[in-house]
C-alpha cells in the first residue's frame, strides 16, 4: 500500500481481486464535436491524435481485431492477463447512433479475457440515455467513465477550444457518479495562462465531485497541432514545467487528495518524434521514481 496516495491499481485490484488487468485502447472511429464543426472546429488547440494512440489501435480494424491485437502485445509479458477494453481516441460517445456505439460495447465484452469497458468522452458528450445503457452494464461487467475536463476554469477552456463548460462537466460526472459507473477525471497542468494555483484551484474543485480516479498530465507542446502554431508564431505562451517544478505540483496535489480518490497518472510522455516541448527525458516510472522519493524526504522527522 503506497503510504502517501492511493494509486490506480489499488482501485483496480478492489474491483478485480483475482486477477490482473490492464487497459486495451479501442478507436471505434469517431470524432469530436469541437472538430467537426458542432460547435468548433479544430479541436483542442494541443491535440495530436496519434500522441496517445498506441500502433494496434486502428479504426480501419474491427473492435475485436483491436483488442485481439492489444492482448498479442501485452500478452508476451504478462500471459494471464485480463482486460479492460478502453474506447480513447477522440470522443467516444459522440454519435447519434446509440444502438450502434452499443453494439461496439457488446462486440469489446464478447471479445475473451475482455472483464470491463473504459470509456473516454467529453462531459457535453454523455447523453442522459447511455448513462442508464451503461449503468445497467455495469450491473454484471464493470463500467468505467473517463471525462476529458483539464481545466476548471471557463477562460482557459475557451483558450484551448474545449467547447464546454466547467458546469458541464460537473453536471456529466455527478451523474455518471450517482448511477454507480466508475468515474474519473483527467486534468492538465500548465495550459496557457494558468499558474500553480489556477491547476490547485481545479484540483480542490474535482476532489469535491463523486469521482473514483484521477489522471494528471503535464501539458506537452505536440507537433503539428494548433498550439505548437500559435507558440511559434508568438501569438500565445506557456510556462512549461520542469520536471523539478512539477514534482513540486504533484506532492501538493497529492496532498489535497483524499485516500478515496486514486491517483491514476501524473504525467504523459508522448513520441519523441511529435513531442516538440518541454523534454525531460524521463519516462513514467522514471518521473514517479522521482516523486516518491521527493515525498519520502518530505515525511521524514
Amino acid at each position: 500500500m503506497n503510504p502517501w496516495y492511493t494509486e490506480y491499481g489499488d482501485l483496480l485490484r478492489s474491483i478485480f481481486p483475482d486477477f490482473k488487468v490492464q487497459k486495451i485502447s479501442v478507436n471505434a472511429g469517431f470524432s469530436c464535436p469541437n472538430r467537426d464543426g458542432t460547435i468548433s472546429t479544430g479541436g483542442c488547440i494541443y491535440c495530436n491524435n496519434r500522441s496517445f494512440s498506441p500502433s494496434y489501435c486502428d479504426p480501419s480494424s474491427s473492435i475485436t481485431e483491436q483488442i485481439t491485437r492489444g492482448k498479442e502485445f501485452f500478452g508476451r509479458k504478462y500471459p494471464r492477463m485480463k482486460y479492460l477494453a478502453y474506447f480513447q481516441s477522440y470522443t467516444s460517445t459522440f454519435t447519434t447512433a446509440t444502438d450502434r456505439l452499443v453494439s461496439l460495447w457488446r462486440e469489446a465484452l464478447s471479445v475473451p479475457d475482455v472483464v470491463g469497458l473504459v470509456i473516454g468522452t467529453r462531459p457535453d458528450c454523455f447523453p442522459q440515455k447511455l448513462v442508464e445503457i451503461l449503468a445497467e452494464i455495469n450491473r454484471t461487467t464493470p463500467v468505467f467513465v473517463e471525462f476529458g475536463v483539464e481545466t476548471s476554469h471557463d477562460e482557459t477552456l475557451r483558450i484551448i477550444n474545449r467547447g464546454h463548460s466547467w458546469q458541464d462537466s460537473v453536471d456529466a460526472v455527478t451523474r455518471s457518479a450517482e448511477a454507480g459507473l466508475h468515474t474519473g477525471i483527467h486534468l492538465i497542468a500548465g495550459l496557457p495562462g494558468e499558474s500553480d494555483d489556477d491547476v490547485l484551484t481545479t484540483v480542490s474543485r474535482a476532489v469535491e465531485l463523486l469521482i473514483s480516479s484521477l489522471k494528471m498530465h503535464q501539458l506537452q507542446v505536440i507537433r503539428d497541432t494548433t498550439l505548437h502554431r500559435l507558440i511559434s508564431e508568438k501569438k500565445i505562451s506557456c510556462d512549461l514545467y520542469t520536471p523539478d517544478r512539477y514534482l513540486d505540483l504533484c506532492v501538493k496535489i497529492i496532498r489535497m487528495t483524499p485516500r478515496s480518490i486514486a491517483l491514476e497518472r501524473f504525467v504523459s510522455s508522448s513520441p519523441a518524434d511529435l513531442l516538440v516541448a518541454p523534454r525531460w527525458n524521463l519516462k513514467n516510472y522514471q518521473f514517479v521514481n522521482l516523486l516518491h522519493n521527493r515525498l519520502k524526504q518530505l515525511s521524514k522527522p
